[in-house]
């Protein structure tokens, strides 16, 4: 009886301050109240701190208690109308002097309206603190800088940075501001972590999911104003969290536009799941190397020949991948070959990402490796290439020869270009009637070079079956030396003619 009477005192104390405490009192005086108060918005501090108000005693307001203690007084009625000098007034008078003016406080004030956000929208405070972030955002670019020791937003919760990141969004703040923002909060909230695994709780991955999602929802579409090694970095997280098709699709799309400034390194996705064979996701890779292709607008072709040596650089860190198809390795080079078109640029790279392949699958039929390296441009490999390629004992028989004839063709032309003098003049006339007159010859070369090529090939399969029946010992001169033997390429790569008649060279 006792202690239902001194609760009644205090909520008589409390109804001289409150007035929604005030009505129920006078339409209810004996019943408990509290159990009419259970949606109150406050913790035991702020009550504590209503409480001694209400008593008369003084307290102490904070940037982190000042929006809970305005969220319980307007939750009572502690208004002016109700009773001068009321609480509501004193928070709002503290919130307007002490927080609004700063950038430190508004965000301190934010993050402790964690609890009671609903409440603090409906009076304002959020609205409040969010404009007086843009004002000072706007004006300010260090606020940005992660090495500027300040509050920052990316201390926020992800319920109350997404909707201030929309306002800076609608009023304009800089792009460069906004992205910055952005790439702090994920490297603090999302990359921080370890690496999504299996073993990941599900909570973490729902909670880093929800979070990649949202953060791509807020990144500007355009071409270059997003690192490209961020993209990246995000699409990798959202592949392994399986987060929802239209993220993925959105930073592909991003990705697709700037490719030509990404590295190697930012194309080795790992793959997910255990249906996966290769090493790396290259089916993705794939659908952004279409995006690019798709948007590509540049005037002249440095972008394309960029990402087409990045491609070059991917088949060959893939290419030691024994699970990694040879349908794929094509379909990618096709695209490297495809945007090099009309260029003169060199296919050391892409031969270089072949004999890697084919090293590191020897299992290949003849077919097979005939099929890989049909994506190759021979006339387009420099000398050294070339002069490897004519020793590479794992490339096709058609491959060598044409790299070897290749390399005699280059070295005749090569020859008159060294010739310098007050003859020259006379030179070049005695050179062009002499190029008329070996026309035929060297198409007759061809031909014969064609047949002989034939002939090696129909010796080669001879061999192989003596091999496979076990009656051929290996000799000490390798089926290489031979072929080149046959075409009078045993010397080196500039003594070889294979039978193509050098020009005359006059002295000077």
């Amino acid at each position: 009886m006792a202690a239902r009477k001194g609760i009644m005192s205090y909520m008589e104390l409390l109804a001289l301050k409150s007035a929604k405490i005030a009505k129920l009192l006078q339409r209810s005086p004996h019943d408990d109240l509290s159990l009419q108060l259970r949606d109150i918005p406050a913790d035991p501090e702020s009550m504590e701190l209503v409480g001694r108000f209400c008593h008369g005693f003084e307290i102490n307001l904070s940037t982190e208690n000042v929006v809970r203690v305005a969220c319980v007084a307007q939750y009572l009625g502690m208004t002016e109308s109700h009773c001068p000098n009321n609480l509501i007034n004193m928070a709002l008078l503290f919130f307007e002097h002490h927080i609004i003016p700063s950038w430190n406080n508004s965000i301190k004030a934010l993050k402790s309206a964690e609890n009671v956000l609903q409440q603090a929208v409906q009076l304002g405070l959020v609205d409040y603190c969010v404009e007086s972030i843009i004002s000072k955002a706007n004006a300010r670019r260090k606020l940005f800088d992660i090495n500027w020791k300040s509050e920052d937003l990316t201390t926020l919760s992800l319920r109350l940075y997404v909707p201030i990141i929309q306002a800076m969004v609608q009023r304009n703040v800089p792009q460069e501001y906004v992205v910055a923002n952005l790439c702090q909060y994920a490297k603090t909230w999302v990359f921080s972590n370890d690496r999504v695994g299996d073993d990941t709780p599900n909570f973490k991955r729902n909670s880093q999911r929800e979070m990649v999602e949202a953060l791509v929802k807020l990144l500007p579409n355009q071409r270059g104003i997003v690192p490209c090694k961020f993209l990246f970095e995000m699409l990798q997280f959202a592949v392994a969290l399986d987060a929802n098709a239209e993220c993925k699709n959105g930073l592909e799309t991003r990705i697709g536009k700037q490719l030509d400034q990404a590295s190697v390194n930012d194309l080795l996705i790992p793959s997910q799941g255990y249906a996966k064979d290769e090493k790396y996701d290259t089916e993705c890779v794939r659908r952004i190397l279409k995006n690019f292709y798709c948007n590509y607008t540049g005037p002249d072709p440095c972008g394309l020949n960029s990402v087409a040596e990045l491609i070059d650089e991917f088949l060959a860190e893939i290419s030691a991948d024994i699970d990694l198809k040879i349908g794929t390795f094509i379909a990618l080079a096709d695209m490297s070959v495809a945007a090099s078109t009309g260029t003169q640029r060199p296919s050391d790279g892409l031969y270089r990402a072949i004999d890697i392949y084919l090293d590191k699958h020897r299992h290949l039929t003849e077919s097979e490796r005939d099929d890989l390296c049909r994506v190759l441009d021979c006339n387009k490999l420099s000398d050294e290439a070339c002069e490897h390629a004519a020793r590479n004992e794992r490339l096709p028989v058609r491959v060598v020869v044409q790299v070897l004839f290749i390399s005699q063709l280059k070295l005749r032309e090569a020859i008159p270009k060294e010739v310098q003098g007050p003859e020259s003049r006379l030179l070049k006339l005695e050179e062009e009637e002499e190029d008329r007159k070996n026309e035929e010859e060297v198409r007759a070369e061809i031909e014969k070079m064609g047949s002989k090529v034939s002939e090696l090939e129909r010796e080669c399969h001879v061999m192989r079956r003596e091999i496979e029946r076990g009656s051929v010992r290996r000799q000490k001169t390798s089926m290489w030396k031979e072929m080149k033997r046959k075409l009078g390429c045993m010397t080196s790569m500039h003594d070889c003619n294979c039978h193509v008649k050098k020009k005359k060279v006059h002295p000077r």
